[in-house]
């Protein structure tokens, strides 16, 4: 329904160029600091592998294996032995580089590639940036933003809050009562992360953060009866995060009669989402039911789970043990018989 935002990025399913890295809009310790020295006419060069590459090795002639369709990383030793190679007229191997496609070459720590290599990197129109970060802090900065521009990701209809430090997702059919839920929750302290619509991106492989499909409007609510409200507005800023790790998905559905619920919790259900398995509830809605409190319970039961703490298995195995013991058998053959 909506475009996904990160810093004025572009969708996932648009292609990422490296003017596309010039303009993101990074604030503070995500800042790439990068400007570009040359090559402008190749800034239309799609990345395509979300990872980086130090060509060290193809710099010395040897370019089996050489990962040229990655961003080409150039630190203090590279840079040592261009001017070596440059200041010798050895320019073979740095032309030979150039005869590969690559995205772009980046120079660290504000180092100046020497003026041969930016002619030749010119001439094959391959952009050259230069950062003033180092090596290290670059790579893992380019890395992290990588990885959630490449992000395999699905929008659902949902409502995601955030319940004691824990990230809950309300699913569960129109009408169920998810917003009134959520509002509930935020009125007793905790935070809105998005209505309606939420954004979920699968980053590292293990981990599903999710956030407002518009960061626009997230923050918004629709309230049957009384319309759309601002949550920052009405509780302050301290009531919304921009976006969170998913740890538990609680459905919504009105109670069915038939339908037999459980009630112990001894089994684990999970829902696959983006290839992570989110653990999962179903909570029966009818009147009476304070579901505000219900998922204040999950999630410090869900809480607890993650330190290693199962009340239910706890509770299963302290009934075995009271069996075992023959304490309930004497309990109940000691009991007076009527008969």
């Amino acid at each position: 329904m909506y475009g996904s935002v990160y810093s004025r990025i572009t969708m996932p399913d648009k292609r990422f160029t490296v003017l596309d890295l010039l303009d993101l809009d990074l604030k503070d310790h995500n800042s790439l600091n990068l400007r570009c020295l040359c090559g402008r006419k190749g800034l239309v060069r799609v990345i395509t592998v979300p990872d980086l590459n130090r060509p060290g090795l193809a710099l010395s002639g040897f370019y089996d294996s050489f990962a040229f369709d990655r961003v080409q990383v150039f630190g203090r030793g590279e840079v040592a032995y261009l001017n070596k190679l440059c200041s010798e007229r050895k320019l073979s191997t740095v032309k030979e580089l150039f005869n590969y496609e690559m995205p772009c070459c980046v120079f660290t720590h504000c180092l100046e590639p020497p003026r041969e290599f930016l002619d030749i990197a010119d001439e094959a129109c391959c952009p050259v940036l230069q950062t003033t970060l180092n090596s290290t802090e670059f790579s893992t900065r380019l890395l992290r933003i990588f990885s959630d521009i490449f992000a395999s990701r699905k929008s659902i209809h949902g409502v995601l809050v955030e319940v004691y430090g824990v990230g809950i997702i309300l699913t569960g059919d129109s009408g169920v009562g998810k917003s009134e839920t959520a509002l509930e929750l935020i009125e007793r302290g905790h935070r809105l992360v998005a209505d309606d619509v939420v954004e979920l991106r699968c980053v590292n492989g293990n981990t599903l953060l999710g956030r407002g499909a518009n960061q626009m409007i997230s923050h918004h609510m629709e309230i049957r009866g009384l319309g759309i409200i601002n949550i920052s507005q009405l509780y302050g800023v301290g009531s919304i995060r921009e976006q969170k790790e998913v740890q538990l998905v609680v459905k919504l559905e009105v109670w069915k009669s038939d339908k037999v619920y459980d009630r112990l919790g001894t089994e684990q259900h999970t829902q696959d989402i983006l290839g992570v398995q989110i653990p999962f509830l179903e909570i029966p809605v009818k009147p009476g039911r304070n579901l505000p409190i219900i998922i204040e319970t999950a999630a410090m039961n869900e809480r607890l789970k993650s330190m290693g703490y199962y009340s239910a298995k706890e509770f299963n195995q302290n009934i075995l043990k009271w069996i075992e013991t023959g304490a309930a058998q004497a309990a109940y053959y000691g009991s007076d018989d009527s008969y």
